[in-house]
């Protein structure tokens, strides 16, 4: 990651955990600059990053000021996150039970999404993420073995996409991601606490490296009052 990535992940944390509130100015650029040890040309990027995300603004001849919005909320997930739950929540406490951990062979289908052949050996996890003892997203996860290696059940309590960034050293290029409504399935009514009138919001993705090989296929179920997505559009000048 570079540093400016790095400095822009923690601005964010300081804004998402108030450091910065609503409507106060950012530290000056220079202040800023010796703080994370960086030239003015780094922390700007950082800063361009964030701007562009909708989250400060900037007065010419003023200063940078977090944007006062009442769309954007903490408790959302941005939609190309790929950091996990225990990074999006460092103050929460993040846990994950297994419902299902084992190794198999891709169907038809999974084959198209994944490009592998039949006797590529994947990875197929059920987990229920569970927040502060509430449960949280229903997950279930095709990894390609030949790429994601060795997963343990420890890694998987843990946080998989840091292992995976981590660890393994793998670069995430981007998703295909489809989300839609649905009513809940007899998985839902066990671990979501739900009702079978409660609707569900389900996220279809296939995530790829930064080479454009998938390596991840999976759907992840939350109650519809637990958890909502946003994504900035940024228009191309």
């Amino acid at each position: 990651m570079n540093k400016y990535e790095e400095i822009a992940n923690e601005l964010r944390r300081r804004i998402a955990e108030s450091e910065y509130a609503e409507g106060e100015m950012l530290p000056d650029q220079i202040a800023l600059s010796k703080e994370f040890n960086v030239s003015r040309m780094t922390l700007k990027k950082a800063i361009d990053i964030i701007a562009m995300e909708g989250l400060v603004f900037r007065k010419r001849g003023v200063g940078t000021f977090v944007l006062k919005s009442a769309l954007w909320n903490t408790s959302d997930s941005k939609i190309d996150d790929y950091t996990g739950l225990s990074k999006q929540f460092p103050n929460k406490k993040v846990e994950s039970k297994i419902i299902l951990f084992d190794i198999v062979f891709p169907s038809k289908e999974l084959q198209s999404l994944l490009m592998i052949e039949e006797n590529d050996p994947v990875y197929h996890i059920k987990r229920l993420r569970i927040i502060d003892n509430k449960p949280y997203i229903l997950e279930e996860t095709y990894f390609v073995a030949g790429l994601v290696q060795q997963l343990t059940e420890e890694t998987i309590y843990a946080s998989i996409y840091e292992y995976i960034q981590q660890t393994l050293g793998l670069k995430i290029g981007g998703a295909y991601r489809k989300i839609h409504a649905d009513l809940p399935n007899e998985l839902d009514l066990l671990e979501l606490n739900c009702t079978e009138s409660t609707p569900i919001l389900e996220v279809e993705q296939v995530v790829y490296l930064t080479n454009g090989t998938p390596f991840e296929y999976s759907t992840s179920r939350s109650r519809y009052d637990t958890r909502a997505y946003t994504i900035t559009d940024i228009i191309k000048q």
